[in-house]
C-alpha cells in the first residue's frame, strides 16, 4: 500500500461517512429552516444505494488503510443503511467503528447497533434542561435521548457526549451537563461553536472560548490537564475525582496540523477538509483515479487555522 501523504507528512486513517442529509431536529447551529425542504429533496434523489456505499467504503479501505470509521447524518438513525454498512465495515477487519448521533432514536436501536459490531456511540445533547433544550434543537423530550443514552450503556457501548455552546443560549448548561455526564461515568467533550453553514459569517457572536468553559468548570470543580493523543480533536482534563471532560475548540486551540480525518458524503463526493466546500466526486474510479482524488482532498486541509465554509453541517455530518 503507497501512503497518500501531503508536505505536512498527513494522511488519512479516519472516514466519517454521512449516511444521509436529513435530521428530525433542527438544531440552530447545524441547519437553517429555509433549507431544509431543498436539503431533503437533494438526499431523496442523489444518495448512493447501499452496496454503491459500502463498495466506496472498501475501496477506500484498500487505498488508505482505514483504522477507524464514524458513521454520521444527518441523523444517521435515520438510514436504512446503517445496520447494514456497520456490518460491512466489520467485514472488512476494522475494528473500530464508531457513529455521532443525536440520541432521539437510540434507546430503539441500541441493541441492534452492538449486535451489528458498534462499539462507540457520541451522543450530541445540548442541554439537560427541556426549555434550553428547545432552543438549541427546535424539538421537545429531552428525556428521549437521555433514555437513550441509558440504552446504549445497558447495551455495553462507550458512550460520549458532545455539547455544542452557544452564548446567549445554552452556556449555562455547562455545569449541569457535567454533572449529568459524571453521574454516569461518561466523557463529555464542549464544543465550540463552528464556522459552518448559515453561520459561516456570524458565529463569533455565539463564540463560547475554550478559557471560558474552563473558567466555568473551575468554580466547581479542581481538574488537571491530560496529554493530548496524536490527531485527537479534542484536548483533555481530569477532576480530581477521576472524571473526564474536553474541550474542542477549533477557533481558540485548533488542531488542523496533525488533522487525518476525510469525509464522505451520502452522494459519494469526499472532503478533505471541513473548510473546504468544493465537492470530489470519487463514484465508478479506478484505483489509479482514486488516488488522484485522494491526493486533491489531501490538498484542501488547512496547515494551521479552521476556517469553515458556507458548506451545512447536516450534509456532511461532525
Amino acid at each position: 500500500m503507497v501512503q497518500v501523504k501531503d508536505q505536512y507528512g498527513r494522511t488519512f486513517k479516519t472516514l466519517r461517512v454521512s449516511l444521509l442529509s436529513t435530521c428530525n431536529l433542527g438544531c440552530i447551529y447545524c441547519t437553517d429552516s429555509a433549507d431544509l425542504p431543498k436539503e431533503n429533496k437533494l438526499q431523496k434523489n442523489n444518495s448512493l444505494s447501499t452496496d454503491e456505499l459500502t463498495a466506496i467504503i472498501h475501496q477506500l479501505h484498500k487505498e488508505l488503510g482505514l483504522e477507524v470509521i464514524r458513521l454520521t447524518g444527518g441523523e444517521p438513525l435515520l438510514s436504512p443503511h446503517l445496520i447494514p454498512v456497520i456490518k460491512e465495515v466489520k467485514r472488512l477487519g476494522i475494528d473500530k467503528i464508531k457513529l455521532t448521533t443525536n440520541g432521539f432514536l437510540l434507546e430503539r436501536f441500541a441493541t441492534q447497533l452492538k449486535d451489528a459490531g458498534m462499539q462507540s456511540i457520541n451522543v450530541s445533547l445540548d442541554a439537560v434542561d427541556e426549555g434550553v433544550f428547545f432552543l438549541m434543537s427546535k424539538r421537545n423530550n429531552v428525556k428521549k435521548i437521555l433514555d437513550g443514552i441509558d440504552a446504549a450503556l445497558d447495551a455495553g457501548m462507550e458512550v460520549k457526549l458532545n455539547t455544542v455552546l452557544l452564548k446567549g443560549i445554552n452556556e449555562q448548561q455547562i455545569i449541569p451537563l457535567l454533572d449529568y455526564a459524571f453521574e454516569r461515568k461518561i466523557t463529555i467533550r464542549f464544543l465550540e461553536v463552528m464556522s459552518m453553514g448559515h453561520l459561516h459569517q456570524s458565529s463569533a457572536k455565539y463564540l463560547v472560548t475554550k478559557d471560558e468553559v474552563l473558567h466555568t468548570i473551575a468554580r466547581h470543580y479542581d481538574f488537571v490537564p491530560l496529554l493530548r493523543s496524536a490527531s485527537s480533536t479534542a484536548n483533555y482534563w481530569k477532576t480530581d475525582r477521576g472524571n473526564v471532560f474536553g474541550i474542542i475548540a477549533n477557533e481558540s486551540a485548533p488542531f488542523c496540523h496533525d488533522c487525518n480525518r476525510l469525509r464522505l458524503d451520502s452522494q459519494g463526493n469526499i472532503y478533505g477538509c471541513l473548510s473546504s466546500n468544493y465537492p470530489i466526486s470519487i463514484k465508478n474510479l479506478s484505483d489509479v483515479q482514486l488516488r488522484g482524488k485522494l491526493k486533491e482532498a489531501l490538498s484542501h486541509k488547512q496547515s494551521v487555522k479552521f476556517t469553515g465554509s458556507s458548506l451545512s453541517m447536516i450534509n456532511i455530518g461532525g
